[in-house]
């Protein structure tokens, strides 16, 4: 049976292309249902605060960096949305005294603006929110050595090797609206994908590259960062893949409310889950992973019945 168009975009794949019978049972989840959906390999966890959540976020960078060495380097890679986290992952480091000397940190991606990435002059520059709200913070004898600061580029090389002899502890990320990690965002629905989206082992073989961004993701880039300026948000981006998030010993996604919604969160949760894979909601193909974790904070889940406003 041929699959649905895409209700949002009808030349993209998404989650709305599915089965209306998955898309109805996430929207059933209660959160009692969330909590136990965890399985071996998959970790649901819960946060009444939104202290305790970011908190614990911040608390990811430090565990990370303190197991690394000179003989044997270590880091996280780290998101651009949530953003909250970072300065207090700075004032977690100057407090406790942890050198950095032998700590790494990734980025996971990068704005790209006529086939270049932007540099820090861009007002939505991830690496500039990075700078600021972590690592300008940090007391300077405390500080990461810059060539031990990846960030992408639109040449990728440089990156793609840059994980080459580090242990990548923890690769943190959000959750968009069209359902990615990074910016892993749906294909568009032409070509050899007119008909069906990339197979999960096809799509899980892509590395950092640039991509051209589904129109959910502009927009709701231009709602959480630029003040609703979908003019001024680029429409590709270069991002870290799924090769190198196979690398990472442990990929934790932060739920926050923010950047998705209730159903959402519910939809991805359940597919991990239940290890349904399908390359139009790429966080899907998170199940395969060995080590994830969804981080919740509790109140942000809400339902998914009507509320008119």
């Amino acid at each position: 049976m041929a699959r649905k168009q895409s209700i949002m975009a009808p030349g993209w794949w998404d989650f709305t292309t599915l089965d209306d019978q998955l898309l109805n049972d996430a929207a059933r989840l209660t959160e009692k249902d969330l909590l136990q959906l965890s399985r071996d390999g998959f970790k649901v966890v819960f946060y009444e605060t939104l202290e305790e959540f970011y908190l614990a976020e911040a608390l990811e960078y430090i565990n990370a960096w303190k197991q690394s060495s000179g003989n044997e380097p270590a880091g996280i890679c780290g998101p651009i949305g949530p953003t909250e986290q970072l300065p207090l992952v700075a004032r977690l480091v100057n407090e406790l005294q942890i050198n950095l000397e032998n700590a790494h940190f990734w980025g996971m991606d990068e704005w790209v603006v006529d086939g270049k990435d932007v540099d820090e002059t861009h007002p939505l520059s991830f690496k500039k929110a990075d700078m600021k709200l972590c690592f300008n913070r940090i007391d300077p004898s405390l500080k990461m050595p810059e060539s031990n600061l990846h960030f992408p580029k639109a040449d990728t090389r440089e990156f793609t090797e840059s994980w080459d002899g580090v242990r990548c502890v923890v690769m943190q990320g959000g959750q968009g609206e069209i359902k990615h990690w990074a910016f892993n965002d749906p294909v568009k629905r032409e070509g050899k994908y007119k008909d069906a989206p990339p197979k999960p082992e096809e799509y899980r073989k892509l590395g950092t590259r640039v991509v051209e961004l589904h129109p959910s993701t502009i927009t709701q880039n231009a709602r959480t960062s630029g003040g609703g300026v979908v003019t001024g948000v680029p429409t590709s981006a270069v991002t870290v893949g799924p090769v190198e998030t196979w690398k990472a010993e442990k990929v934790s996604i932060w739920h926050g409310g923010m950047h998705d919604n209730p159903f959402g969160m519910r939809l991805t949760t359940l597919m991990i889950s239940k290890k349904i894979a399908d390359s139009s909601v790429p966080m899907s193909l998170l199940s395969d992973h060995s080590n994830v974790q969804f981080n919740f904070y509790r109140p942000a889940i809400k339902s998914c019945d009507v509320e008119m406003h």
